[in-house]
């Protein structure tokens, strides 16, 4: 602990007590940030989905493969650059550890179709027979 010396007094005292105000100030400023930012992780390729009206949710438990195709075209798989040929291999690999494992496909809406269609071909040759489009809700006017 600190000792100073009081002015005028000439008598030095400790100081028995530390300000954790500045501490809590930043730990509660660091959580708020990671509180932000956590979420932002799981979707940082920047793709705009084309909107849709969805009857339900996608299943979270059973935790579906995630394709992505970029704005410029790029197949995304686990935050790599892969080919549809790769993909396939990769795909083939994961179905044999989950034969029931489904994928769910993101595109930008901005892609031919043809693409879209070539990462379907890619994943339904692998074996995997749930296939779904990732799409924003549509917006009720």
């Amino acid at each position: 602990m600190g000792r100073f010396s009081e002015a005028g007094h000439g008598y030095l005292r400790s100081v028995h007590e530390i300000n954790v105000t500045p501490l809590m100030d930043l730990t509660f400023m660091l959580l708020i940030v990671f509180m932000i930012t956590a979420p932002v992780l799981e979707y940082e390729t920047d793709v705009s989905l084309p909107e849709w009206k969805t009857t339900k949710p996608i299943d979270e438990e059973r935790q579906p493969l995630l394709v992505t195709i970029n704005r410029s075209g790029e197949i995304l798989f686990q935050k790599q650059v892969v080919t549809a040929a790769s993909l396939q291999q990769r795909l083939e690999f994961l179905r044999q550890e989950r034969p029931d494992i489904a994928a769910v496909i993101r595109a930008d809406e901005e892609r031919p179709y043809k693409e879209i269609v070539e990462v379907m071909r890619a994943v339904r040759q692998a074996g995997i027979r749930q296939i779904k489009l990732a799409t924003q809700p549509e917006d009720r006017d």
